[in-house]
């Protein structure tokens, strides 16, 4: 028979499981038809009009389901499907500091390593041995390039051209590094040569074997570029969009890539919406494989930098606190929008992916998270505080 010690424990054990239970279980359900409603009323506002080309594909995780939801065109004649390729932009660095993390969490590496310990012939340099790995990835580190901002000077680097620079790049002046904001592409060019180094391996096969091919991933590629065209498979070409303008102008051919960085794993990712639903699944922690995934998430998610007023910066990702906390990415080239978002406390992401440039699918994300993980009352307030912001 059990004493009064031991069956208050036991009572007191089953009370704790019993409020966590109830607090996993939100205060309302979303129907599916509420989620579509949701999403075709906020998407209104990027979708082509008259008959205009290109489109979207979207994806909701809620509740532990997936919605996909398609709209428009991928090239001509072909609809977008949840099959359909995209070009991910910068959502790409999502899967960079998942990565980083998972090799954080194994002890693999630490943080807040510097760069030159692991690129060793730039040692013989001299600012850049002050930059740490975290401080790449949360754009505090100092270090950027002319082509990481408007006008973006043409220009094209080979690895031996960058690493050169690197040698006689300075610091900024007055720039406090782990806590000024500046943003950089370069840095993750940086990161990638860096992991490479450290693991022995191209950036491209560390990326696969680590991460794309654990979680199943086949239709995601980070492939070789030629002018100005990925190289992919001919399956996943054949799935890849067409890319356009804000206006409807084609914009390359399929497969189109952009940037200065000429050599192997310094291009853009390509996925499906099939396939993000997986990541973004990943994202919300409901992945267990592989083993570190789960708080490598986390810690990839964790703020280290403020960057005010509105948002904290931590891994690529951006943590809007709020009456719903939202963490989220975009993806921005002339030719493509993209958009993940998460609000993890309700347990609901999104994943937006368009062929069509300078749309502003950040804002619609945002607005649709809000409006599927609050309240009507409450949502309206935050969805009226947000229009303020223009964000």
């Amino acid at each position: 028979m059990l004493g009064v010690k031991t069956m208050m424990q036991f009572l007191k054990t089953i009370l704790i499981a019993l409020f966590a239970t109830i607090m996993a279980v939100p205060a309302w359900a979303v129907t599916d038809r509420q989620v579509r409603e949701a999403v075709e009323d906020e998407l209104d506002e990027i979708l082509p009009k008259d008959k205009n080309p290109g489109g979207a594909a979207i994806v909701v995780r809620i509740e532990g389901r997936t919605l996909f939801f398609n709209f428009g065109t991928a090239t001509r004649g072909k609809p977008i499907t949840s099959d359909t390729l995209f070009n991910l932009a910068s959502l790409g660095k999502t899967f960079d500091t998942t990565l980083l993390s998972m090799a954080a969490i194994k002890g693999e590496l630490s943080l807040d390593d510097p760069v030159t310990k692991y690129i060793t012939e730039l040692q013989s340099g001299g600012d850049i041995n002050k930059i740490r790995l975290d401080q790449l990835v949360n754009y505090t580190s100092g270090f950027s390039m002319p082509q990481d901002r408007p006008p973006w000077p043409e220009a094209h680097y080979t690895l031996p051209a960058f690493l050169q620079h690197l040698k006689t790049w300075k610091l900024p002046k007055d720039h406090q590094q782990g806590k000024d904001y500046i943003y950089s592409h370069a840095a993750y060019i940086l990161l990638h040569v860096a992991l490479e180094r450290r693991f022995g391996m191209p950036y491209t096969e560390l990326l696969n074997e680590r991460l794309i091919r654990l979680l199943g991933l086949t239709s995601t590629i980070l492939p070789t570029h030629r002018n100005s065209v990925a190289q992919l498979p001919p399956a996943l070409m054949q799935r890849a969009v067409q890319n356009h303008d804000e206006n409807g102008k084609r914009v390359g051919k399929p497969g189109n890539v952009q940037g200065f960085y000429h050599w192997p794993g310094t291009g853009q990712m390509f996925s499906s919406a099939r396939d993000m639903a997986t990541f973004l699944a990943a994202q919300l922690g409901e992945v267990s494989e592989p083993a570190a995934l789960r708080e490598a998430v986390k810690l990839a998610h964790k703020p280290i930098a403020a960057n005010p007023p509105s948002f904290l910066q931590a891994q690529a990702w951006e943590v809007r606190p709020g009456a719903l906390t939202i963490v989220d990415k975009n993806g921005a080239l002339d030719n493509t929008s993209s958009y993940i978002g998460l609000a993890p406390d309700r347990h609901i992401g999104m994943i937006i992916m368009t062929n069509r440039g300078d749309q502003y699918v950040a804002k619609v994300g945002r607005r649709t998270l809000l409006r599927l993980g609050l309240p009507a009352e409450v949502a309206a307030k935050e969805l009226e505080a947000l229009e303020q912001r223009d964000e």
